[in-house]
């Protein structure tokens, strides 16, 4: 029998001669019994352990209120609904068996507005985070992966950006182009994501690009672009996703605050910002007409940083057996 080498980890090649079969083998076997040590040690840390954990009840109450919320906002031209834009009955009347949230201040079922304010909100926010993702992600990972001066110039852009309060920077970008359209709140949200989304990949290639498989496939002869594509993107979509769907709820509350303040998509098309800030001026005698738009924005914001967050916990823990 060949001698084994003082390798306190068991995953070494052998002193001796011997045939490959027989040292994969030894090591696959010495690799187990690791594997079962850190079961005993962490059982967290260890694929058996990963598959009992759950997401447990709050995240899929959070996801199912985010679900109704994208369904009814996607099939709101199918959906029996009043005309959101045209009034239909009584200003300022109080919520009823007609008007489940009541009406506006010119008669426009609340109700109907609430929904299709709901499709302007997700589009601004899952278009701006995927513009920042595609930008900023890729910014990211050329930054962490190629390092010294492509890395210090990147950075530096995105430093410069941060600089920038994020809200100010966007009513920046807003008024700046003169138009209120959905594209243009969209790319002013985009633009304000792309750093901090830049930031946090980078930070995941760093990790990512010093592991062993990153090692092995560069040994292998394989190119820069496949490393990045076939080993650390993978990888690194993992933390990027639950931060994703933080970003959408903020990218949410931030489209409500453009609203509020008359730069995002103008009136008559509903928003939820728009609708908070149509009735703020009857809050002393009908605050439902600005109540029930902010439950509704809060409730959604909610929802995806509770999913969010349980998300990240998740796969952090599945990281821990990689």
């Amino acid at each position: 029998m060949p001698e084994r080498s003082s390798d306190p980890g068991g995953s070494s090649f052998f002193a001796g001669s011997g045939d490959m079969a027989s040292e994969i083998s030894q090591i696959a076997d010495g690799d187990v019994a690791v594997l079962e040590i850190l079961h005993d040690l962490d059982p967290g840390q260890v694929d058996d352990a990963v598959a009992k954990k759950r997401l447990g009840f709050g995240f899929w109450l959070a996801s199912a209120w985010f679900f109704l919320v994208l369904v009814l906002a996607l099939l709101a031209p199918l959906l029996p609904l009043k005309d959101p834009l045209v009034p239909v009955g009584r200003p300022r009347q109080s919520p009823n068996i007609e008007f489940w949230f009541g009406t506006d201040s010119i008669g426009r079922d609340i109700f109907s507005r609430v929904i299709w304010g709901g499709r302007v909100s997700l589009v601004v926010g899952f278009a701006s985070i995927l513009l920042g993702l595609a930008v900023g992600g890729t910014i990211g990972i050329v930054a962490g992966y190629y390092k010294r001066r492509t890395e210090a110039f990147l950075m530096g852009s995105m430093d410069v950006l941060l600089a920038f309060p994020a809200l100010l920077l966007a009513l920046v970008i807003v008024s700046f182009t003169g138009d209120n359209s959905i594209t243009n709140v969209v790319l002013a949200i985009g633009i304000v994501s792309i750093a901090p989304i830049a930031r946090l990949v980078r930070a995941s290639t760093l990790v990512f690009s010093q592991r062993e498989f990153v090692t092995a496939a560069r040994s292998l002869g394989a190119s820069n672009g496949r490393i990045i594509t076939r080993e650390i993107l993978p990888n690194v979509l993992l933390p990027v996703l639950s931060f994703s769907i933080i970003g959408v709820a903020v990218a949410i509350v931030a489209e409500g605050g453009l609203a509020f303040l008359g730069l995002s998509v103008p009136p008559p098309t509903p928003t939820w910002g728009g609708m908070i800030n149509d009735g703020r001026a009857q809050l002393d005698n009908h605050p439902y007409m600005s109540l029930i738009p902010c439950f509704i924005m809060f409730l959604t914001v909610l929802s995806l940083n509770l999913a969010g967050d349980r998300i990240r916990e998740y796969f952090d823990i599945k990281e821990g057996a990689l």
